[in-house]
């Protein structure tokens, strides 16, 4: 029976090593990559993701329609790195003036990109494969001074927490060492 596995903590905490090992020993995975390259220092993050994971598992790069995306792959395995960059493209994908969002319009992105995770997430539990996300943890820290910066971590604390009541098992990463929530 297929796993929803969610994998969380702060950066460079040592999450997306924790969840690629939950795979190590097969072949068997689609990694579906949400990063998209917008300047040089994070194309050579991606550069770095990339030469860490085992060459052989098949990559996907996107972060719209996934669950669209995985019917096409035949693959009992799929690890997503990561949740929090995906909802950033997720909000940039239209052009919105964060300054003067209503909390309407917040409310309606939310629940968009919530949507995404439900289809997704769905999508796996009726294919019945394993399924790891990776996302960082956003609560944690100071309340952001912009606007920009609250609704971002607002939509992603409210994904984190749906994603986690979705999941079979919840881990938390700190200095390279994971914690089981769930």
């Amino acid at each position: 029976m297929g796993k929803i596995i969610l994998v969380t903590g702060g950066s460079r905490s040592g999450k997306s090593t924790f969840a690629e090992n939950i795979f190590k020993d097969t072949d068997d995975v689609l990694y579906i990559a949400t990063a998209i390259v917008t300047d040089e220092e994070m194309g050579d993050r991606i550069k770095k993701h990339i030469d860490s994971r085992n060459a052989r598992w098949t990559t996907f790069e996107g972060f719209y329609d996934l669950d669209k995306a995985i019917g096409n792959y035949d693959i009992n395995n799929i690890l997503l790195d990561c949740v929090t960059i995906m909802i950033t493209n997720l909000m940039f994908k239209e052009k919105i003036d964060f300054d003067k969002i209503s909390m309407g319009k917040i409310d309606e992105l939310l629940d968009d990109i919530k949507t995404q995770f439900e289809k997704l997430i769905l999508k796996a539990r009726v294919a019945n494969i394993n399924f790891v996300m990776v996302t960082n943890e956003v609560g944690s820290g100071l309340v952001p001074e912009n606007k920009l910066s609250r609704v971002f971590r607002d939509i992603a604390g409210f994904v984190n927490q749906y994603i986690a009541s979705q999941s079979d098992e919840v881990y938390l990463i700190s200095c390279g060492l994971p914690l089981k929530l769930k």
